[in-house]
């Protein structure tokens, strides 16, 4: 197993929660690339949309993702959106082990519909948004993930199990792979 842990999924997921705790499991450093990017600039990632737009915050994720995927011992949960582009997957999947935290757009759904902290969620149909969004991004978060983890209805400690175990399993098929 790589030394660093990186999350993606989409929003909702669970990504920062689960990787808050699961990095304090690991004795990891936490880092979530959304929030890097907030306190560098002071504002939330609304007020970037609002300013510079989805295309000025996909540059600010672009270097945090690689700037962050470069250091040792992190646990990194990345934004929903952080693979849509080449170069941020590249660095995620040479940066540690990707966890795809994967979870349908109608549980996703339930668990975000009142956050007004998610500015792709600002529309008239926020659900069909939400598929629409997990469609165009699964085929990435599938390519770059090494585990796929299901975060549906279950409680997060269900979902740590689940990853620790995966986790061990993958460490030992990659030690019984090793040549000797």
């Amino acid at each position: 197993m790589q030394h660093n842990i990186i999350l993606v999924g989409l929003m909702g997921a669970g990504k920062s929660t689960i990787g808050r705790q699961l990095a304090r499991r690991l004795n990891l450093e936490f880092y979530d690339s959304d929030k890097v990017i907030e306190e560098r600039t002071g504002v939330s990632i609304p007020t970037i949309f609002a300013i510079e737009g989805e295309q000025g915050f996909r540059d600010r994720e672009e270097q945090i993702i690689e700037e962050l995927c470069a250091l040792p011992g992190i646990l990194l949960a990345t934004g929903g959106g952080s693979v849509l582009r080449e170069t941020n997957r590249a660095h995620i999947k040479a940066g540690g082990c990707v966890i795809y935290l994967r979870a349908s757009a109608d549980q996703l759904f339930q668990r975000i519909k009142h956050d007004k902290n998610r500015p792709l969620m600002q529309t008239d149909k926020p659900l069909q948004t939400l598929r629409d969004l997990l469609k165009a991004r699964e085929p990435l978060y599938m390519e770059v993930a090494d585990l796929i983890v299901p975060t549906g209805k279950q409680k997060a400690n269900i979902i740590l199990r689940d990853i620790h175990n995966k986790l061990k399993q993958l460490q030992e098929t990659s030690h019984a792979n090793a040549p000797s």
